[in-house]
């Protein structure tokens, strides 16, 4: 089934309308991913993860054309953009947001020129897999150019929203975002499905994001996926931090049948930051994967990386934290947490927290814990009157409350609250409680 898989892809993907000034970078990821053989439990970091669903469904057809209803976040003064199923929806897209990227078949050519400077090269050697079926597809993609000292006044809203199809798909995006020195911007990722009759959402999606923060720039990130539970979502996200830059980011994944997210961070230059917050609930039989790397290049920057889970039901989780410090990396200073809440005795998590030092002047730390609910916890509550279900439901919520009320974005965290809180409470009451709606 493996070797359909890549075959099915590899027609997709010659199967586009290339354009003329990408043939190079298709060509190239063409002849990556044949070369290519997918991961098995025998991969490293693919040891906890299976694909063998993936390639069993085969998701061999390009995506429909469809307007999918993209979810709207109340009170979050954004600049919204719609893609639907791959494709810009610019009668569902705001007007301020259409003026601030830049489409690839739309680019000119010094548009073009500078989409080239950073596709591919943020990722840089590093292998990854679906990076290269993305390259192999890519025919279109968004720009995001934040220029020299300029201040976004609102966040850009990137909604990605699937409908489901006649036939299995698969959807290919890019996304490039450079931030040029002194600018400052606030990014949403939101990845979303329609709700269907059946509940099936048959589709894959291969999502590839770039970053580059330039000099003594900032950047908050917040990539989202709330997706249908039966959607295959594999994420590739790549940040390259300039001289005294600066990276906040916020990532969520709910889980789907199978969520994949590889993040990589950069410091290339001194005095770089990086702040990085994950939550992954997943739930019934949803599986999801966490694979981050910071890698500490040179001397002077931070990093503060904390990812909680709370894993229910038969769900499973993979969460893999790797913070390397290069031989030049002096003075360094890192540090990576990562807490899990099992609430049933079939749900599972794998987590593997790594440093790997090679210089001998830093101050670093990490650590993982796994855990169920504290007994005397649920005791001082059911004595006060509050039931069994209910207590459980206020405890987990409250294990990843702490991160929600880091977010810089209100409005946002008032919206993703009961989206949570409804993972946990059956009981419409107490969600809105947990929510803070009453």
């Amino acid at each position: 089934m493996a070797a359909e898989f890549i075959a099915q892809q590899l027609e997709l993907a010659k199967g586009i309308s290339p354009l003329a000034w990408l043939e190079s970078t298709n060509e190239r990821g063409q002849q990556a991913f044949a070369e290519a053989t997918l991961p098995t439990r025998k991969t490293e970091d693919w040891k906890y993860t299976s694909l063998y669903n993936l390639t069993e469904i085969g998701f061999a057809n390009s995506a429909p054309h469809a307007q999918a209803h993209a979810p709207v976040v109340p009170g979050l003064q954004a600049n919204r953009l719609v893609v639907a199923n791959g494709e810009l929806d610019t009668s569902a897209s705001d007007a301020a947001a259409l003026e601030l990227v830049v489409r690839f078949r739309d680019a000119r050519p010094e548009q073009q020129e500078a989409i080239r400077e950073l596709l591919g090269n943020v990722k840089g050697e590093r292998g990854h897999l679906f990076a290269d079926l993305n390259d192999a597809s890519i025919n279109d993609g968004l720009f995001v150019l934040i220029e020299k000292n300029q201040r976004l006044e609102h966040p850009l809203h990137i909604v990605y929203a699937n409908t489901a199809g006649d036939a299995p798909f698969t959807v290919n995006t890019r996304l490039l975002i450079a931030l040029e020195q002194g600018s400052e911007a606030t990014v949403i990722e939101h990845y979303a499905g329609d709700d269907t009759v059946d509940g099936k959402q048959n589709n894959f999606t291969n999502a590839v994001t770039e970053i580059r923060v330039g000099d003594n720039a900032k950047l908050v990130h917040y990539r989202l996926q709330l997706m249908a539970e039966s959607a295959f979502h594999i994420g590739g996200t790549f940040i390259d931090l300039q001289r005294d830059s600066r990276y906040e980011g916020f990532h969520l994944g709910l889980g789907s049948a199978l969520t994949r997210n590889d993040i990589i961070v950069n410091h290339n230059v001194g005095g770089s930051h990086c702040e990085m917050n994950g939550v992954y609930v997943p739930q019934n039989k949803q599986v999801i994967d966490f694979h981050t790397c910071v890698e500490h290049k040179v001397a002077h920057c931070t990093t503060d990386e904390v990812f909680r889970g709370i894993m229910n039901d038969k769900a499973k989780a993979t969460f893999n934290g790797r913070i390397h410090i290069h031989p030049d990396a002096q003075k360094t200073l890192a540090e990576l947490s990562n807490k899990n809440l099992l609430l049933t005795n079939t749900a599972e998590i794998n987590t593997k927290p790594e440093l790997e030092i090679y210089a001998d002047d830093v101050q670093c730390a990490h650590g993982a814990t796994v855990a169920q609910l504290e007994e005397k916890e649920r005791f001082y509550l059911q004595s006060r009157g509050i039931s069994a279900a209910d207590a459980e439901v206020m405890l987990s919520f409250g294990f990843i409350n702490e991160l929600l009320n880091s977010l810089n974005d209100e409005a946002l965290g008032l919206w993703l609250r009961p989206q949570l809180a409804k993972r946990f409470g059956r009981d419409d009451d107490l969600s809105a409680q947990l929510s803070g709606e009453l």
